[in-house]
């Protein structure tokens, strides 16, 4: 059985946050998230996670996750390091199960990566294997020393480094692959005689070596895998990164995205072939959008349905539907519980909130439908307003098939629009209107003959 044991327990002061820093979240997921997804999808039977630092609402957040939680003691009455973090885990791992240490502030480790690790592992028969890079700037990283046979030698920190070992680019990259009943001994053997007074997990590959067990070096192809996450600065890093890969899968997958660089989707959005995404775009992960839509510039579409040959442009979607073959935007806003049937029109500044609107319908611009069921073939003129509030409560207005809403016309709910109504243009609706009755509910206008001369507004001058 293969486990793996997630360190997630540090405090990440250099955040600056309230919140845990493997909370903080890369592409719309907690990191932590896709360390734990990624060794998953690496078929890892068990996952161990060690929290200290905010342990609870790491927790909270993962009490759905078939992972175990396991609590680092904190305080200053304990020791620290990566080392006494994995013996939280020392009575949790069996003789025969192959244990990967991973971090969960490394959110761009593949599950390719940890998979490949344990095989390697299993065919060369290691005890430990250690996860290496080889990068340009390892200022900071623990070098990787190899012997003349090129196997592993040891791990030198960068601080203890000399100058001819301050030259090696090939790097520890903290992860490693031990066998459970090997890792148990070292564990009770390593001890925190340093400077910084702490456990180190690197302390075991020097003891497997000298009690002449056979350790290794898997060396990754990708160094921009081991990146951790320590501040803000290296979160954006990081999101970048992965932005770039979610992007990728997508353009892979039949999808054109116009300036990846400047687009946001999250991994789990679903997104139809021949679809063409444009620059400044956000589409959150429970997004599903059909085959053949336009996704105009800076839209955000979030948690929403989307059919086939839409076109949206400029706008903003929440946690809404839309049919196949309508036009949105620019600047329409779809709030939540908006069902837009199938070719609709939806134009500039026009919002939809917890309403229905049937197929062939239109609301051309500036116009407010709330808390409304519209019918199919319905015409909603410019300015008009569905007034749903009376300062406590909230009420809905029903406006059938086939009606014509003039514009600049309020429709106060309760109020129902029969089928083939039609309702003149600025008027105050807070009755029925009858089939096919044109409604008009407006002052008859007067003229005032000479009235501007009467009040001296206008001058010779």
């Amino acid at each position: 059985m293969n486990i793996s044991i997630i360190l997630a327990a540090g405090e990440g002061t250099r955040m600056k946050s309230n919140t845990p820093k493997v909370l903080h979240k890369i592409c719309g997921k907690p990191i932590l998230e896709y360390v734990i997804d990624a060794s998953k999808l690496a078929n890892v039977e068990k996952n161990y996670v060690i929290v200290g630092h905010g342990g609870e609402t790491v927790k909270n957040n993962f009490k759905d996750k078939d992972v175990i939680f396991l609590t680092q003691p904190m305080g200053d009455e304990y020791p620290y390091g990566t080392g006494y973090a994995v013996m939280q885990a020392i009575d949790y791992i069996e003789d025969d199960e192959n244990a990967i240490i991973l971090y969960g502030d490394t959110p761009l480790i593949s599950s390719k990566t940890i998979e490949e690790l344990l095989k390697f592992h299993k065919k060369n028969q290691y005890k430990g294997t250690v996860l290496t890079a080889i990068v340009e700037d390892p200022t900071g990283y623990g070098r990787i020393i190899r012997d003349e046979k090129g196997e592993i030698l040891k791990i030198v920190e960068h601080k203890d480094a000399t100058d001819k070992e301050l030259n090696i680019k090939e790097i520890n990259s903290g992860i490693y692959c031990f066998s459970g009943k090997n890792l148990k001994e070292a564990l009770k053997e390593i001890d925190n005689d340093n400077a910084q007074g702490e456990y180190y997990i690197t302390d075991v590959i020097p003891i497997l070596k000298a009690k002449g067990e056979n350790v290794g070096i898997y060396l990754i192809d990708n160094p921009d895998e081991i990146h951790g996450i320590n501040s803000r600065v290296q979160l954006a890093f990081c999101e970048k990164i992965m932005r770039e890969r979610i992007n990728q899968k997508y353009m892979e997958e039949g999808i054109t995205i116009i300036n990846p660089e400047n687009t946001y989707i999250e991994l789990g959005a679903k997104i139809g072939r021949d679809s063409i995404i444009y620059p400044g775009t956000i589409i959150t992960k429970d997004t599903i959008i059909g085959e053949e839509c336009i996704i105009g510039e800076n839209c955000r579409i979030e948690n929403s349905k989307i059919g086939n040959k839409v076109h949206i442009y400029s706008s903003t979607i929440t946690e809404s539907t839309v049919d196949d073959n309508c036009n949105i935007g620019p600047y329409a806003h779809l709030r939540p519980n908006s069902h837009l049937g199938k070719n609709i029109k939806i134009g500039n500044f026009v919002e939809v909130k917890n309403s229905t609107i049937g197929d062939n319908s239109k609301a051309g611009h500036l116009a407010y439908i709330g808390d409304a069921d519209v019918g199919k073939n319905v015409n909603i003129g410019c300015g008009v307003v569905f007034v749903n509030y009376n300062g406590r409560e909230k009420f809905r207005s029903t406006v059938e098939d086939n009606t014509f809403i003039g514009s600049n016309a309020n429709l106060v709910a309760p109020v129902v629009v029969r089928e083939w109504g039609y309702v003149a243009a600025g008027s105050t609706i807070t009755d029925e209107v009858k089939e096919g009755n044109l409604s008009i509910a407006r002052a008859r206008q007067i003229n005032k003959e000479g009235w501007v001369d009467k009040k001296g507004y206008r001058t010779k001058e």
